[in-house]
């Protein structure tokens, strides 16, 4: 009896020798481009080449694997003690390579895709970064935590996302709608067209973007046409520059203007495809709202 225990012990420790570790699984997932990131285990050296991600991988409980991000990456806080390895436009890529990351998590969009391009030859998995709306924030920190092997934070992120924007768009959605001229910069002026994520923001709060139908996500316009589209308000993100809206105060006959409808909104709440967008919606919500007030009081 002692030599047939003593056998089924040494037989359990073979096939436990053949079965590989949980932690060293192949993990994969689909970004954005619809392309499939395999890696051979869980990644443990990340660099972040975009604020928006950097704040995703967080939340998705992969903050303590990043060992690089891009410039501007500031939250949470302990993000900006995280070495820079440049910005969107200009990477380090020798800085990139000394960092051994086992993936690239970058944004798939404008000068940064093309910046993402000079990686791609190098070997280096990398995960293409560009949520176009609520649905896809939540995947993407679904998908970076199976990558990074915390499944169990990301999915509860996910969970608490979810929630909160139902509970957003079941209670601002079907207002009555209020037209938006909504400014990224002054000079030139540029907007966001209807497929960009802010738009996304403003459906949500019954906003109506007037430059929703422009082909392109960032286009230039005119004061021409922002006067003759006449928005009952203008937002602009603040930090964008000084006194932003002194330019629209020389047009007292616009809506925004003589109601006094000129929104200051955080950018870096709104404008990043993180899951802090939500907080920059909601005070966007609440905003648009108090427009709504001042026309029924007229």
């Amino acid at each position: 009896m002692p030599y047939f225990r003593v056998s089924l012990l040494a037989a359990a420790c073979a096939m436990a020798a053949l079965v590989p570790p949980v932690a060293h699984a192949a993990v994969s997932a689909v970004d954005d481009a619809r392309r499939t990131v395999t890696l051979p285990a869980p990644a443990r050296r990340i660099v972040s080449l975009a604020p928006h991600a950097t704040e995703m991988l967080f939340a998705a409980g992969a903050g303590a694997y990043i060992v690089g991000v891009s410039e501007f990456s500031d939250y949470p806080p302990e993000a900006k003690r995280i070495p820079s390895v440049g910005s969107g436009v200009s990477l380090d890529l020798e800085r990139i390579l000394q960092l051994k990351p086992d993936l690239v998590v970058g944004w798939n969009n404008g000068n940064a895709a093309t910046q993402l391009s000079r990686l791609e030859p190098l070997g280096i998995p990398i995960y293409k970064s560009e949520p176009y709306d609520f649905d896809a924030i939540a995947q993407s920190i679904e998908r970076l935590a199976r990558l990074a092997g915390t499944d169990a934070t990301g999915a509860a992120a996910a969970r608490n996302f979810r929630a909160r924007l139902k509970k957003l768009r079941d209670t601002y959605e079907a207002r009555r709608p209020v037209t938006v001229f909504y400014q990224i910069w002054r000079s030139p002026l540029m907007t966001l067209n209807g497929s960009h994520l802010v738009s996304s923001a403003m459906r949500l709060c019954g906003g109506e973007n007037i430059f929703g139908k422009l082909p392109q996500l960032a286009p230039t316009v005119t004061e021409e046409a922002v006067v003759k589209a006449d928005p009952e308000a203008i937002v602009a993100s603040s930090g964008e520059q000084d006194d932003v809206f002194a330019p629209w105060r020389r047009f007292p006959s616009l809506k925004a203007v003589t109601r006094g409808n000129l929104v200051s909104i955080d950018g870096n709440l709104i404008n990043r495809a993180g899951p802090r967008i939500l907080d920059g919606t909601e005070d966007l919500c609440r905003k648009l709202d108090a427009v709504r007030a001042k026309q029924q009081g007229r």
